[in-house]
């Protein structure tokens, strides 16, 4: 059996993470969808919250396990028995990133990593970008699921100076 994990902070999911972690579904038995909790960093939604999302927009998915995590990436793999992590490349200057922490994972803990190619729809898409055109009142349709573009609008309504609303 084999177990991949696609990790990261999806705060929030987009459709471009959706896309790669279907493409993972098809490829592995267990996909864990491993949800960075970053104690130095103040992220739009809570970690429970993100895991809410990201299972509200994956239900047609039944590999899938998603969880928070916080430490090193190659002890959580291990900690599961997770032979292989998957990570969407959208261009060269991910990969420059991604490689240095796929070789210091593999040194750490002896997992590989798979880099995959971001579907072309989405490779200009990140969440801070998104999170960006969101709060200008931008149309983010069809770039992330429906639940996650409306918890992401009501929660950027919240954040606004009542003057603003």
């Amino acid at each position: 059996m084999l177990s991949v994990v696609c990790p990261g902070s999806f705060d929030p999911l987009t459709n471009g993470h959706l896309d790669i972690i279907e493409r993972a579904s098809r490829l592995a038995d267990t996909v864990y969808v491993a949800v960075l909790h970053n104690s130095n960093k103040q992220g739009l939604f809570e970690v429970d919250e993100r895991i809410a999302l990201i299972k509200g927009a994956a239900t047609h998915l039944e590999n899938l396990v998603v969880e928070g995590f916080e430490g090193l990436l190659g002890d959580y793999c291990e900690q599961r028995g997770i032979g292989a992590i998957v990570k969407g490349i959208r261009a060269v200057s991910d990969f420059d990133y991604e490689l240095q922490m796929a070789q210091m994972n593999h040194r750490l803990a002896d997992v590989d990593t798979f880099f995959v190619a971001t579907n072309p729809v989405y490779s200009f898409l990140s969440s801070s970008l998104l999170k960006e055109v969101a709060a200008y009142g931008g149309d983010i349709s069809g770039l992330v699921p429906d639940g996650v573009d409306a918890a992401l609008r009501q929660r950027l309504a919240e954040r606004r100076p009542r003057d603003q609303k």
